[in-house]
Parts: C-alpha cells; structure tokens; sequence
C-alpha cells in the first residue's frame, strides 16, 4: 500500500483539526468545489493544490477554523431572536457575528488568528476588496464594519487585502469606535453582544423601529395565537395534519446556516462577513426575456427560523415510503415503458462519447488480462497493471431541482418524480453524478414565520413570509437503488403545497457549487411562476417573480453553472434562456431527454 501523499496527510491533519475546534467529533469535512462551507453536519472547504504553498496552506486552515468556530460558539436561537428587520442591518449584524466567535477562537491561539486573517485577506482579494478605486457602490458596509470588528475584537493589524473597501468607509466607522469596545467586553455573552448590535446600528440609521423586530420568544402564547388565528387567511384542512406529523426542525448544524435570506442550507466562507457578491447588482437585459424594473423592491425574509431542508426519509417512515413508491409504479406502469426507452436513447448517445482510455504497465490497478502470458513467462516481470484514465465527460452532475407545489397535485407530479428517477438512474450507469430535489412551504398562506409578523403588529414591507420546505430526494453521492422509494414521497398527501422558486435555485446552485465537478448542470421542472399568497398579499407587487428574474441571471450569466428550465403547460422560456414549454405533461420525458442531450452534444463541440 502506497504512503499518503503530503496533501492527503495535510487533508487529514486539517479535518482532525477542524473536528477537535468545532467539539463536534461525528463532523465530516470533505474537499472539493469552489467555495468553503457548511451543509448539515458536513464542512465542505475547497480542493487543496497538489504542492500547496504556505498561503493555500493558511488560507484553508483560515476557512476551516472559522466554520468550526462557528460551530462551536454560535447560538442559532440567539442570533434568530434579536437579528434586526432592515437587510442592510442584518447584513452587519451577521459579520459582526463572525467577528466576535473568530475573535473568541483566536484570544488563546495565535496561530488560529494568523490562519483566520490569511483567509479574509484571500476572500478580501477575490472580491476586489484591495483595489484602491473603490466606491461606496461596490464597498459594501457590512464587509469593512465585519473587517474593523476583527481588528478591535483580535487586537490585530487588517491585511493588506482589505485596504480598498477599509479606506472607503474607515472614518465612517472610527467614529463608534467606543460601541465596538463596548461590544469588545461582551463577547463571552452573545445575547447581550447581539442586542448591544442595535446601538451601533443607530449610527449607521439602521436601527430597529419599535415593534420592527422578530419577536419569537411569544410566539407560544396562546391569547395571541388565538387572535392570529382570526386574522389568518383560511388554510386547507391538510395543513394541521402535515404540521404535526411531517415536520422536521432543521437540525442544529442547519440553524448556523439558516440565517442567510441568499442561500438558506450553506454557510457560505465567501459571504462570511454578511455580504452577497451580487446584492447590489442589477441583472443585464436578455433580448429574449423581460427585464427586471429599475423600481424592483430588494429581496428580503422576515425570518428564515422556521425553513426546513430535510431528506425524504426523515419525512415519513420506510414502511410508508415502500407503500408510496408502490403506489406511483402502480400508476405509471404504462409512462415507464415509453420514458425508459427514451432513456436508453440518452444512454446509447452518452456512451458513444464516452472515449475511454488507458494508463499501461502500471505497478498497480487493474489486473491487465492482456499482459497475463508475460507473467507465466517470465514470473519475475511487473507491470501488468493498468488504470483508466479520467475523462471530462464523467467529471460532470445534474441536479434536477422540481417544483413541488399543489398545482403539480396529480399527474404532473407522478410524471415528474417517474422521469426525474428514470434521469437519475440513466446518468448512474454513464458515469453521471445526479442529485433530486423538490421545493415547496411547509404551510398554506404563510406559516409559522406569518405567524411572527402578526405578533410584531405587522411591520411594512416584510418580505417572505412563509416557511420553506427544500427536500432532498436523492443526493448525487447517494446510489439509485438507496434512493429510488424516497421519489414515493411525492404521492403523499398534503406535502405539495406552495412554491417560492428564486429561494429553491439559490439552494440547488449552492448544493451544485460544493461539488467537486467540473460540469454542473441543473435542470429545473415547473409548471408555473411564483406563488405564496402570504408573502404577495403583504409586499410589493412582483417580489416573487423579480427575484427569480435575478437569481436567474445570476446563474445564467455570472456562473459555470448550465441552467436548463421545463416549463409544464406554463411559458418559462420570458426567463430562462434555455428552455422548452410542454403542454402535456406526457411530454416531460422526451423534453428531458432532448434537453441533456443537447447539453452533452453541446460539449462535446
């Protein structure tokens, strides 16, 4: 057996470390993809270079003690419970955050604290936050007060990274120089450091008004549930059912992350210090599409306390899901057939482009069965060993990502989870990695989180104000056999509810950038726009829909990332570039099959 190479033993040594740092000892902590983060109880950090230099070397320790620290001395509940309602503010409240559990990490390890800074100066830099041409347009706030926070907080000089976005807004902020020491003595108690938060804000006129605030602590109270009740618009009879049988609390690891209205299941080391890449920018005009009005109203969630991202499994019990994916089979015995061969159409054309090579005259591999004589004759001879080379055509995942709302109730959805299963299972056997996800809202008309604004005597323009639901069906590592009755759960009654699909893309592209793939290819099947009728009654009109229009462009023209959208019965082609409208539902496994294709065929042009 071959010695670890010094990458693979510095992998090792830095996962332990993460582990020991986080105090979680079941962590897992993989490599891979392009951005360091948190999914469940998984820390996923960036692929290590094969000869690491002592700034990779720092910079990954940097990104991986910063997760653990957060881990390990962040209180999700807390932070829920006094984070303020204005985007910007919270934006500020959250690097601030990371400031205080790295400032804590680092008070009694200095070598923890040196890799912390050589982290936020190899973000800083990526972002541009070093030039010296910065504006208050592209220099956020959020980013230099998380930036000076660490200064006072650590006792330690910024990197030179740093220096643009520090230079725009340093006077700025010099002038709370006495409320950040203040904030400096309570960093041990982050109740009172994330309520003393408000008193810096009301420098900046970010402050909470009275009554603006989350208020969950009374959200059991059982006068005001009463009341609410009153005020509540009529949810259907299924929905009690499903609150008390089908729901599961994001776990702990997920409340660290749940707190970011961009991307709700990651905690992502590159909008750390609480700002988004994009936040500020307005997507370009497609000549194809409509654009988004200068006059769109900023994207924004009233709480993300109360979204899920859970596995079908955890859902309902095996022996319910087995009843459920027998009674799909049972009603799409005839679809089956047609879909599968169009299946195998794909996996023939897949295939052919499949050039598989080889490595020769290996010490080790596989057995080469052509180079057997040469060992009877000559038995003192090596080298008959061979390995397959790597291709770019297996270095490739789909995620397909469906809508999972009531509108889909009946045979778009049994179509849908049978042709998403065939999918899964013909790139399995290509070589393809593939993932299955669903979106929808964990209640009709608004939730738990609904339930909370009511209680803060309805503050103006909240936002989204129903709870999500994001429900893997199939992970891309998870195999198809494993995987295939969880695709029942679709049948079950009372799950398909309402949709917010800019939300259900952030997280699918989220999920799709932790990956180590070189090619990533979502697939998007919905058969309609946004609908959550808590959140359009109770904000501007189009805040749904301006927001995917955003996310869409996002994806389609600042990312690697290929989008493809089905439309059932429902033109989606005014937002996606690529895309096809299918009016029969019976359609949707020959769109599918086309789609990929093309993709494939595309590449291999």
């Amino acid at each position: 057996m071959s010695e670890q190479s010094p990458t693979d033993e510095f992998k090792r040594a830095l996962g332990a470390a993460t582990k020991a740092i986080s105090g979680e000892r079941e962590l897992e902590v993989s490599f891979g993809g392009d951005i360091a983060g948190i999914v469940r109880d998984q820390i996923m950090l960036p692929s290590v270079p094969k000869s690491p230099d002592s700034v990779h070397v720092a910079k990954a320790r940097g990104e991986a003690d910063a997760l653990a620290l957060r881990i390990a001395l962040h209180d999700s509940e807390v932070h829920f419970k006094n984070q303020p309602a204005n985007p910007q503010a919270r934006q500020i409240y959250e690097a601030l955050e990371q400031a205080r559990v790295e400032a804590l990490g680092s008070a009694h390890l200095s070598g923890l604290g040196d890799n912390l800074m050589a982290a936020v100066d190899a973000r800083a830099r990526r972002k541009g936050y070093h030039k010296d041409n910065l504006t208050h347009e592209n220099a956020p706030l959020a980013e230099a007060m998380g930036y000076y926070a660490r200064e006072i907080f650590m006792d330690r000089d910024l990197p030179e990274g740093t220096a643009g976005v520090m230079d725009v807004h340093r006077k700025e902020i010099e002038k709370s120089h006495g409320k950040f020491d203040f904030l400096k003595d309570l960093l041990t108690d982050q109740d009172k450091f994330s309520r003393s938060i408000q008193d810096l804000l009301s420098d900046f006129d970010l402050a909470d008004e009275p009554g603006e605030a989350n208020n969950d602590d009374d959200g059991d109270d059982e006068s005001r549930e009463d009341e609410n009740q009153e005020n509540q618009p009529d949810q259907p009879p299924d929905t009690p059912q499903e609150e008390q049988q089908g729901q599961t609390e994001v776990s702990d690891a997920d409340a660290v992350e749940d707190d970011s209205a961009e991307l709700t299941d990651i905690v992502d080391a590159e909008n750390i210090d609480g700002d988004s890449d994009d936040s500020d920018q307005t997507p370009e005009n497609s000549p194809q599409r409509s654009s988004i009005p200068n006059t769109a109203p900023s994207y924004h969630v009233y709480t993300t306390k109360h979204d899920e991202i859970i596995k079908a499994e955890e859902l309902c019990d095996v022996e319910e899901l087995e009843r459920l994916r027998g009674y799909l089979d049972g009603h799409m015995a005839g679809l089956s057939s047609v879909i599968s061969r169009l299946a195998n159409k794909l996996q023939r054309r897949l295939l052919a482009q499949q050039q598989r090579s080889w490595t020769f005259d290996l010490e080790e591999g596989m057995l080469d069965t052509a180079r057997l004589t040469r060992v009877i004759i000559d038995p003192m001879s090596g080298l008959a060993f061979k390995e397959e080379k790597e291709t770019d055509f297996r270095d490739t995942i789909v995620s397909i990502l469906i809508d999972n709302s009531g509108s889909m109730r009946g045979r778009p959805i049994m179509v849908a989870a049978v042709c998403a299963d065939i999918m899964a299972r013909t790139l399995e056997r290509c070589g393809v990695k593939a993932e299955i996800l669903g979106f929808t809202t964990r209640a009709w008309k608004g939730g738990r989180s609904f339930q909370d604004w009511l209680g803060a005597e309805k503050p103006k323009g909240p936002g989204r104000l129903n709870d999500l639901r994001h429900i893997i069906y199939k992970s891309a590592d998870m195999p198809w056999r494993r995987a295939k009755r969880n695709l029942g759960l679709m049948m079950r009654e009372g799950l398909l509810k309402e949709n917010i699909d800019g939300e259900a893309l952030e997280w699918a592209y989220a999920r799709l950038m932790m990956r180590p793939e070189q090619r990533r290819i979502l697939m998007v099947i919905s058969d309609g726009a946004p609908v959550d009728d808590a959140t359009q009654s109770q904000n501007p009109t189009g805040l749904l829909e301006n927001h995917l229009r955003m996310v869409i462009d996002k994806i389609e023209n600042r990312s690697e990332v290929e989008l493809v959208a089905i439309g059932i019965g429902h033109d989606v082609t005014r937002w996606y570039k690529r895309a096809v409208t299918i009016m029969d539902v019976e359609q949707l496994g020959g769109a599918m099959t086309e789609k990929l294709a093309e993709l494939f065929d595309e590449k291999k042009r």
